[in-house]
């Protein structure tokens, strides 16, 4: 919380939204659209984007299904947006073991993972250039300005956000250079945060959104930009993959490696958050991944040029919240919307945003404010969004559930034989972080040590993040109970944070003491796993000083 004392400036807008990613930044053209076509000028929209600029955080595999993008842009290619490598060709692995594999016939593959009129891009190109269009539109861009509270009305209903302080200590005194945040007041506010928003997260909390729905699941994405010898390059082609190694830890999940343009090919791993083994470490996995043949064969020779993680939605339509409260609504991976099956959320997340902006606008049209904008929730259930959410809804659970092959048996029953029909829903109940077993039974994988050629560590993958945060600032990790790490973490899971932090940002150090946690704030690219897998939801992130974090390049 800030300090109420403090003397604030304030801005009005029509709308405020929060985040500037695929659903943010298609929610403010979408509004600002709809306002110039009903000769409505004067109605302001506002962005404001944690990130030091618009894509900064932005990070994905990705191949992106143009179909919210014909929608809302219909001349994106005369626009010149990014989407310049079709999807040519579906290859499809299970990696036996660590050196055999073997091909999948597209004919079982289940039919949401085929890519045809599909692109490969980087989607953080396509955000910067969404946040051309919207700038053109006349939307107030506010990047390097993280929301970092929540501003209610009397009666309880939104009215807006804060944005943080500028120059705060870790201490929580003032530095010559403080600067107070600014409050932005809306008729309406929309939250885009992606995944595990903090502030999406104290709104489900607070309206009891998600009472009606599963626990929500997640993955960890992590990826690495690579730039190999362009004999090897094949642009167009789309590889995924399961099985080795996450098989001998008894994980989920599966991997990419997408040929790009400009001899770049995008490789990584989604690891479910609902492994059980707390010696697991996702970002080693990822690592080991790469010594095997169908994956060295390509990078090999090449140069890695960026990394960085983010966790991901994938419960589904089952763990979907509520998507709407008093004066505002939730878009995009703050609610949920990806399509695990497809492995897929950018069109949906666009989507999301799109048909909140409709519903928001007719309601501000009518001369309504701070209200519940119900009418999102009925044109969701309408739309192609909804029957996209409802034919994967058993994808997720079925795979936590029932494993790796019955799970993909019945994924592939219900997708190519049932197209979607499957009469029965499967309920996942089980948090992602209640989910570890006891360490003193668990299996310790060995993880080589990396070559710094093929494989790396941590904090040599972070620095080419281009991760930074101000100095003396407050620590944006915030523990719960400060002894629960060495006191309950430790003993029973082996402090699972020093394994499933992508960013090597906490540690147990031990000397003639004890053992301590420590936890190193400069080193987080914002990912979020650690809110989500700590067994003990002891640790919560907030946004930290705008313009900290990852600033990735074409990811």
């Amino acid at each position: 919380m800030q300090d109420e004392q403090i003397e604030r400036e304030s801005m009005d807008f029509d709308v405020v939204i929060v985040g500037g990613g695929p659903s943010g930044l298609s929610a403010a053209i979408r509004l600002r659209q709809l306002a110039l076509e009903a000769g409505n000028d004067e109605f302001m929209v506002c962005v404001v984007e944690k990130g030091s600029e618009f894509g900064a955080h932005i990070l994905s595999g990705a191949v992106i299904e143009p179909r919210a993008l014909n929608e809302l842009i219909p001349d994106w290619k005369e626009k010149g947006a990014p989407l310049n490598v079709p999807a040519t060709e579906d290859r499809i692995y299970y990696l036996n073991s660590a050196t055999r594999s073997t091909n999948v016939p597209n004919a079982l593959v289940p039919t949401p993972m085929h890519n045809e009129g599909n692109y490969i891009v980087s989607l953080g190109n396509v955000v910067r250039w969404l946040a051309e269009q919207a700038e053109e539109l006349e939307v107030m861009m506010f990047p390097g300005f993280p929301a970092s509270d929540i501003i209610y009305n009397d009666d309880g209903s939104v009215r807006g956000v804060l944005t943080g302080d500028m120059g705060v200590a870790s201490d929580g005194s003032h530095k010559s250079g403080f600067e107070p945040g600014y409050e932005l007041n809306a008729k309406y506010t929309i939250f885009a945060e992606g995944c595990r928003g903090h502030l999406g997260k104290r709104l489900i909390s607070r309206f009891g959104l998600d009472k009606d729905s599963d626990p929500q699941h997640y993955g960890i994405g992590i990826k690495e930009l690579w730039d190999i010898d362009p004999s090897k390059h094949e642009p167009g082609v789309v590889m995924h993959g399961l099985g080795w190694p996450l098989t001998e830890t008894g994980s989920t999940g599966g991997w990419w490696l997408y040929h790009d343009e400009n001899n770049q090919v995008s490789f990584g791993m989604v690891i479910d958050l609902a492994y059980h083994n707390p010696y697991v470490s996702p970002f080693d996995e990822m690592q080991r991944l790469k010594t095997h043949p169908v994956i060295r064969q390509v990078l090999e020779g090449g140069k890695r040029l960026s990394y960085g993680a983010r966790a991901l939605t994938k419960g589904g339509l089952n763990s979907l919240p509520k998507l709407t409260f008093p004066g505002g609504v939730l878009v995009g991976d703050d609610a949920g919307f990806l399509n695990p099956a497809k492995i897929k959320g950018t069109h949906t997340s666009m989507k999301s945003g799109m048909l909140a902006a409709e519903a928001i606008f007719e309601a501000v049209q009518a001369g309504r404010q701070h209200d519940e904008v119900e009418s999102y929730t009925t044109m969701y259930k309408q739309s192609w969004l909804y029957e996209d959410n409802y034919e994967v809804r058993n994808f997720s659970p079925a795979m936590h559930r029932m494993g790796m092959f019955m799970g993909g048996a019945f994924t592939f029953i219900e997708h190519n034989l049932l197209k979607g029909k499957m009469p029965l829903t499967i309920r996942d109940t089980t948090p992602d972080y209640d989910s570890l077993d006891k360490a003193s039974t668990s299996y310790k994988p060995d993880y080589p040590k990396p070559d710094g050629k093929l494989t790396f560590d941590k904090l040599s993958s972070v620095f080419i993040s281009n991760t930074n945060h101000a100095e003396d600032q407050p620590c944006h990790l915030k523990l719960t109970d400060p002894t629960v790490p060495v006191t309950v973490n430790l003993p029973i899971y082996a402090e699972p944070a020093q394994r499933y932090c992508p960013a090597g940002v906490y540690e147990i150090v031990k000397d003639a003491e004890g053992a301590k946690f420590v936890i190193n704030a400069q080193n987080c690219v914002h990912c979020k796993t650690c809110d989500i897998k700590d067994p003990s939801q002891n640790i919560t992130w907030v946004a930290p000083e705008g313009g900290g974090g990852p600033n990735y390049p074409n990811m």
